[in-house]
């Protein structure tokens, strides 16, 4: 059967990227454009760094979406996957079935959870995760005799997922324009940027503060015994990489606590020592019922996801099950042995190579990297922790104007123009490379950085 491209595209794409242009829809694109232009094809990788069609090397300051912990092409963990599709390829784990790779990486992951998080439910992906675990919050409180229970509170500028539900948990409105979102009974409180949002005069706690007072008059306004759960990245990625101000969680769990009101960490980028411990939940000292995680649980080489589900929540659901029979929901794929099993040995990787004492080495060299952009007269913050961070691209400090989508792109085009891929999100250039990376590594991404700005900003003045 013949391919049908598309007569519109470019002649200068390579016979990959034309058959793309004509056939895959890409999430996040425009699409239009996309069937002239074509996409940019990443054909191999190596540690921190991926090459394209072209033989371009890209130094990968994002980690591809915040995921690839241990870099790109891996031959170990290639062996893992392909071990686990000859012995089995697939089974389920609905009905109390399972594999011992399930069961493996069920125990070895609760042994990296939190205290009291010693329940795993295995999932696909990051949104599959959330939207479990708003499940898990409405079965828990129906099982309490609290169904009424059903809003739930995220935060504005925070990422959840693309689901039709969880795209309500993601409090950004390109997520909901055209889509008929969101439903109701989601509600969105302030978002945790001192430099964006704190008040003039305003310092970190007394922001955090004012956070914590509006969240409790939401609560107040909406009715405590209609509050489900309120959700949180402990740093909010595609917000931005945006760092909590000091004394945020602290305020905001006294709230929660005295409403009785669930917290769900959505550890989906921050977890497995992205934020220099193994939780952002450890580093900001929260204390969730229910923690979602995925991208590094395999370092992003099979898709898996779980819901690590704490004491109180598991108790209910126990309790659910006792009266409704069985615990109804599950996906074909989760707990795939082949995922599982790779994600085991991604553990294990972690275990052996001090992944927490790793990004605790290059950390003081990753913020200094940051900080030394910061006193650059485009740059309004910059800041971060662990192996995540970002600067923000002003035109104007004292107002704080910001960079609009074409400046941007200008950025976009001078970074990979120097061999390096960023995460851009609105007028934030925001890094999160590969766990792996090294000293002389963090210092290049740096450099490559620096130098692709001033370019920009040089031909700007």
């Amino acid at each position: 059967m013949s391919l049908i491209l598309n007569p519109t595209a470019s002649p200068a794409l390579s016979p990959i990227a034309a058959m793309d242009a004509a056939h895959s829809v890409h999430p996040h694109t425009n699409l239009r454009r996309h069937l002239e232009q074509g996409p940019s094809i990443i054909t191999r990788g190596d540690g921190i760094y991926v090459e394209d069609e072209a033989g371009q090397r890209y130094l990968e300051g994002a980690a591809g979406l915040w995921c690839a912990s241990l870099g790109f092409g891996n031959a170990r963990l290639g062996a893992v996957a392909a071990k686990v599709m000859t012995e089995i390829g697939y089974y389920h784990n609905f009905r109390s079935a399972s594999t011992p790779a399930a069961a493996e990486l069920s125990a070895k992951l609760a042994s990296f959870a939190p205290p009291g998080m010693d329940k795993v439910l295995l999932q696909c992906s990051g949104s599959e995760a959330n939207d479990t675990a708003l499940k898990l919050v409405w079965y828990h409180w129906a099982g309490q005799g609290q169904p009424q229970r059903r809003k739930i509170i995220s935060r504005l500028g925070a990422y959840h997922g693309t689901g039709a539900v969880t795209a309500c948990l993601t409090a950004k409105a390109n997520f909901h324009t055209g889509f008929g979102l969101p439903f109701d009974g989601f509600l969105y409180t302030g978002m945790p940027y001192h430099y964006r949002h704190a008040h003039p005069g305003e310092d970190e706690q007394a922001f955090s503060s004012r956070l914590a007072a509006e969240l409790e008059a939401m609560i107040e306004r909406e009715g405590p015994e209609t509050i489900a759960a309120f959700w949180a990245e402990p740093v909010m990625g595609s917000g931005g990489a945006v760092v909590p101000p000091a004394g945020y969680f602290d305020k905001i769990q006294a709230v929660l606590r005295k409403y009785d009101i669930l917290l769900v960490a959505d550890e989906v980028i921050c977890g497995f020592g992205r934020t220099g411990e193994m939780w952002g939940s450890e580093t900001y000292g929260m204390t969730p019922d229910l923690i979602c995680s995925a991208k590094s649980l395999s370092a992003a080489m099979v898709p898996i996801s779980a819901v690590l589900i704490g004491e109180r929540v598991f108790n209910g659901m126990m309790a659910q099950t006792d009266r409704l029979g069985s615990f109804a929901h599950g996906y074909t794929y989760g707990g795939h042995p082949m995922a599982c099993a790779v994600a085991h040995e991604v553990l294990t990787i972690y275990e052996e190579m001090d992944l927490i004492g790793h990004v605790k080495s290059v950390e003081p060299l990753f913020l200094a990297g940051l900080a030394g952009l910061s006193d650059r007269e485009y740059v309004g913050d910059a800041s971060g922790v662990g192996l995540i961070g970002a600067v923000e691209i002003v035109t104007d400090r004292a107002t704080k104007a910001m960079a609009d989508a074409a400046l941007m792109a200008r950025i976009d085009a001078a970074t990979r123009a120097r061999g390096l891929i960023v995460r851009l999100v609105g007028n934030r250039v925001a890094l999160s490379p590969p766990q792996i990376i090294s000293a002389a590594e963090v210092q290049e991404m740096f450099e490559r950085l620096g130098l692709a700005l001033d370019e920009v900003f040089g031909a700007v003045r």
